[in-house]
């Protein structure tokens, strides 16, 4: 999949980042102001976004039987995950240390979904003695071990099978999950004898049905392709005596980072029930996990230009913030917008946004059009999903802090890694 580079839009993630008196501000914190305080590298969050975010799903469920599980792979800060607990979120994990992090913050183990390929025994036993809603099994081997490790507990796990249709999300190969050759879930054309297998295993229940078929969807076509071929095995299984409560469609829905207009929560829900009542099961409770959409855009990372190098090539704004910090770009080829906190008047340049790791894959931006200088703080906007909690201490670098801030208070929520807690836990011969 070939990036593109266009124009950087209006600003990402408003109306909670602005500009005031030529200053960026989240909500009503000058971002200059936490930057002078607390450092750069440093994300900041808008509370008030993650809320309104929240309520575009709230909206539109309405009164409809839907339980939305938020994706928190996509950021795993306590204080997030507080946020949404408070306005009543399940939540969807993907291993051990995430249920340990949902049951901290207060979730109700029977609003957590449990997906991922690659559960182990331990991880299992933890979510089954935690009392969740449902595992999401994705292999006839992970059944047989879920099933042992249920009949050691004298326990019942719930499960519901992620069945993979093989549809295309038209989104970039590395989050696309619902094609043939992907790792995740059963073919679809296998789920049926996978499912009775299921049924035939001692300590399993059968309680659902799941799919997720990418990340940063922008049509909702892809969805309702993969909705009917799940409504149609739905059928076959009610034929085989299988009878299904649930039905998981899994997240994935886009933000904008650049000049995408990606589909509202109510836009997905709506034709998805649609279907559900001319099929007849309109009884089905929907699950959803959405992840980026709920804080993609309720972050920003904050850095500052160290030195401008002007090469014959290209020109290079080396910045304190680096690929350890948002593997995005280098991972994905991603685009970010990027914002100077106090934009200067004069004359542009086209910059390459890179950072001070030793690899060429380390830029946050390629061929902007800042007016800047050194020493100038940047936002880097879009920055709230699948940004710090992909981040690294490579180079032996400390991972940044993390702010939350609500109205004209801000709060660390993270503190700033140290060199001492690199090196803790670590010992020579």
């Amino acid at each position: 999949m070939t990036a593109r580079f266009p124009a950087q839009p209006e600003l990402a993630g408003h109306p909670y980042f602005q500009f005031r008196n030529n200053v960026l501000y989240a909500e009503d914190v000058p971002l200059d102001h936490l930057a002078e305080r607390l450092g750069t590298p440093l994300y900041v969050y808008s509370r008030a976004a993650l809320k309104a975010a929240w309520q575009a799903y709230h909206s539109a469920v309405g009164q409809r039987p839907v339980l939305v599980c938020y994706g928190m792979k996509a950021n795993s800060n306590l204080a997030v995950l507080k946020e949404f607990a408070r306005l009543g979120a399940g939540f969807d994990i993907v291993s051990g240390g995430e249920l340990k992090r949902a049951l901290a913050v207060g979730a109700d183990p029977a609003r957590i979904v449990f997906s991922g390929v690659g559960k182990q025994a331990w991880e299992m036993r933890d979510a089954l003695a935690a009392g969740v809603k449902c595992f999401n099994v994705e292999s006839e081997a992970e059944l047989r071990l879920l099933s042992q490790v249920a009949q050691d507990m004298g326990a019942r796990a719930p499960v519901s099978l992620r069945v993979n249709p093989d549809v295309d999300a038209q989104t970039h190969p590395y989050i696309s999950t619902g094609l043939k050759e992907n790792k995740f879930g059963i073919a679809i054309e296998s789920a049926l004898a996978v499912y009775r297998s299921a049924q035939a295993l001692p300590a399993l229940e059968i309680v659902g049905v799941d799919c997720h078929i990418g990340s940063q969807l922008t049509e909702i076509g892809p969805y309702l392709d993969a909705l009917d071929k799940l409504l149609d095995l739905i059928d076959r299984l009610a034929q085989a005596g299988i009878a299904i409560r649930h039905l998981d469609l899994g997240g994935g829905l886009g933000i904008r980072y650049a000049d995408e207009t990606p589909p509202s929560p109510r836009a997905l829900l709506d034709p998805v029930f649609e279907r559900l009542q001319a099929r007849g099961l309109g009884h089905l409770h929907l699950v959803l996990e959405p992840g980026r959409s709920l804080v993609g855009n309720a972050g920003v990372l904050l850095t500052t230009v160290q030195y401008l190098k002007h090469a014959e090539a290209r020109n290079f704004a080396i910045v304190d913030a680096a690929m350890n910090d948002l593997l995005r770009p280098a991972l994905y080829d991603a685009f970010h917008g990027v914002r100077p906190v106090h934009p200067r008047a004069g004359e542009a340049t086209l910059y390459d946004i890179v950072g001070p790791v030793c690899e060429s894959a380390d830029w946050l931006a390629r061929q902007r059009k800042l007016a800047i200088e050194a020493g100038d703080l940047l936002a880097v906007e879009s920055a709230g999903a699948y940004s710090m909690a992909m981040a690294s201490n490579y180079n032996t670098r400390p991972r940044a802090a993390e702010v939350m801030v609500d109205g004209d208070q801000y709060y660390v929520v993270r503190r700033r890694e140290t060199l001492d807690d690199l090196l803790r836990g670590e010992s020579t011969l």
